[in-house]
């Protein structure tokens, strides 16, 4: 399984949609809060190609994007494949 990346913030609806696909796939994260560190958003940043929105959502070290991304992923089919690598 490949390593899960979310970069969120607590009060954000589709931080809260992404973790819950996530958790009803029983896929393991590691969640950053951007508004309780605010450093992690320039890494963030970094990472997600200048993008400042959340989620920012990275599966290995590929830049899956946001929300509407990871459930797009999900309706064709394709999540499973990119989280087991």
């Amino acid at each position: 399984m490949q390593p899960v990346t979310l970069y969120t913030t607590p009060i954000c609806p589709f931080c809260i949609a992404a973790k819950r696909l996530l958790d009803a796939k029983g896929v393991n994260y590691t969640d950053i809060d951007v508004m309780r560190d605010p450093s992690r958003r320039a890494e963030m940043m970094q990472k997600a190609h200048g993008r400042h929105t959340v989620p920012q959502i990275f599966v290995g070290d590929e830049h899956i994007g946001g929300c509407d991304e990871l459930h797009a992923l999900e309706r064709a089919g394709k999540l499973d494949a990119l989280l087991a690598g």
